[in-house]
């Protein structure tokens, strides 16, 4: 059952998952087939036999399958309508749990957790400081944290980040990286992509993510396909 939600004054709804999931499970299911990224986490911040913290897990749609191989998993969000999604997706799984709460309010007791992953949730830069703090005190000694960030210096999603100028576009990645930098943060840069079932629904991926003026702009002169190249930005700290 889904847990009573407190309030967070400090949340702010994401402009993507939660307003349209139905696009944004294309989009995930799109980064899931490239399996590049599973698999520079799986080496840098291995889950198996260990208890894992997914930070801003959204709807779940990773959770399942930290749980095919984790100790326990448990599943952080502070959007009631996403967290009731991600309890139906992972309901009758014994090792699984998720819990209304954000990055700077983890429900969990100090150093109760191996491994700490963030997809695209949190951590990009000053501001950010409450959270890692968090993420820091439910750490067990030896544990990690890896927090998944868009590398601007490559792929054609970087293209349309350089040409858009709101969302994640307004973040500037010279600063994030010297912050990262500062909090003792190794930085991996992983070429992957994301492989969409079609042409369509990976031009509908894109406009659910950048204004359509701008996806108009990159489409242009480009052939119809199903697959976008992407530089993932992997930051971690060892504990």
């Amino acid at each position: 059952m889904t847990p009573l939600m407190p309030t967070f004054d400090d949340f702010c709804r994401s402009g993507n998952l939660s307003v349209d999931p139905e696009t944004y499970e294309l989009e995930n299911a799109a980064i899931a087939r490239n399996a590049r990224l599973d698999q520079a986490l799986a080496q840098l911040a291995p889950w198996a036999n260990r208890d894992l913290l997914d930070v801003g897990c959204g709807n779940g749609y990773w959770l399942p399958g930290y749980g095919d191989t984790a100790r326990s998993v448990v599943g952080v969000e502070p959007d009631e309508d996403l967290l009731r999604l991600a309890a139906g997706r992972v309901d009758g799984s014994p090792n699984i749990e998720v819990l209304a709460g954000s990055a700077e309010h983890l429900p969990l007791e100090d150093a109760s957790v191996d491994v700490v992953h963030a997809r695209f949730a949190y951590f990009f830069g000053r501001g950010a400081e409450r959270g890692l703090q968090e993420v820091r005190r439910v750490l067990r000694p030896g544990g990690v944290l890896a927090a998944v960030d868009n590398d601007w210096g490559w792929g054609d999603f970087a293209s349309i980040l350089r040409m858009a100028s709101t969302g994640n576009a307004t973040i500037d990645p010279d600063e994030v990286g010297t912050w990262w930098s500062t909090q003792g943060a190794t930085r991996t840069n992983i070429r992957a992509g994301w492989h969409a079932g079609s042409a369509a629904e990976l031009e509908r991926i894109l406009r659910l993510e950048f204004p359509g003026d701008v996806i108009d702009r990159f489409l242009i002169g480009r052939s119809p396909t199903s697959q976008l190249s992407y530089g993932i930005a992997l930051f971690a700290i060892h504990m």
